[in-house]
């Protein structure tokens, strides 16, 4: 160890205790701070090496100030932190405790902190896809989710940040898996000889028709038939009602005429009875 003098006859001692960890920056530190702290520590009184030993590590622990848990480092201070809920209003000096506020509406604090500012809540917007979960509080943030139909594009440790709205399947594909709250849809073509309007789960088989198939199905609609039966009942329908309504007419007509000829047979009568010369 040796000893040397700046001014003002104050010895600084150079030496290195690895154990402390004490660097040489250390023992560079301003001549005036180490004066000031001699003179208020030992005034006139005589200096041992121990007390310049317990100068230096004062001076050199401001650099290494190191907070326990619970508290924050404010420039030489270590303060207490604000709990849960709520935020520093002032930071604490040598001489007082951190004071702390309550987090306002719409603000929160979900740990312990030294911050001067509460964090503000999620919104849960329905333009974005998503509805809330659980409400904020001022110890808790709001937690999102997807609307229905939605699943969920960018996740956060509790909630939703964003989502979309599933994937329709087109006619001609089923919906191969189901969409989630964090999964899209998934889709898959029909196979030859079935069909899907997009809404089925799975591919149904074309209708076999046993008459006639009048149209045959496709990969997005089924197979239609017998129309065409169809078309020939109602020709026979109407075939019928023709012969019905001619033999209605028929009849009619026979009548009216039949009723005709009677009515002309008696004329003659009358005009014959009255060309008879009269008795006197």
């Amino acid at each position: 160890m040796d000893v040397f003098f700046v001014s003002d006859d104050v010895p600084v001692l150079h030496f290195t205790l690895t154990s402390f960890q004490i660097s040489v920056r250390c023992l560079l530190q301003p001549t005036k701070t180490l004066i000031l702290r001699y003179r208020m520590m030992f005034s006139r009184k005589p200096v041992t090496a121990a007390a310049l030993l317990i100068l230096v590590m004062n001076v050199c622990r401001g650099n290494g100030l190191t907070c326990h848990r619970g508290e924050y480092q404010r420039g030489n201070e270590c303060c207490p932190v604000c709990p849960t809920g709520s935020r520093v209003k002032t930071h604490c000096t040598e001489f007082t405790i951190t004071s702390c506020l309550p987090c306002t509406e719409g603000t929160f604090m979900s740990q312990p902190t030294g911050r001067r500012q509460c964090f503000l809540c999620s919104t849960c917007v329905e333009s974005s896809g998503l509805k809330i979960n659980t409400s904020c509080t001022t110890t808790s943030d709001a937690v999102c989710e997807p609307l229905e139909g939605f699943y969920c594009l960018e996740s956060t440790e509790n909630g939703c940040m964003t989502a979309q709205r599933h994937t329709s399947c087109q006619p001609g594909q089923y919906i191969r898996q189901k969409g989630t709250a964090f999964t899209d849809t998934k889709c898959s073509d029909c196979s030859s000889g079935t069909f899907s309007n997009g809404t089925f789960t799975s591919c149904q088989p074309h209708t076999q028709c046993e008459s006639i198939n009048l149209k045959a199905g496709t990969a997005s609609t089924d197979a239609e038939c017998g129309e065409q039966s169809s078309d020939r009942t109602r020709a026979v329908t109407g075939a019928v009602v023709g012969i019905y309504f001619l033999l209605i007419s028929g009849y009619v007509a026979i009548r009216y005429f039949s009723r005709k000829k009677k009515n002309g047979i008696q004329t003659d009568e009358e005009k014959q009875m009255q060309t008879v010369p009269k008795c006197r």
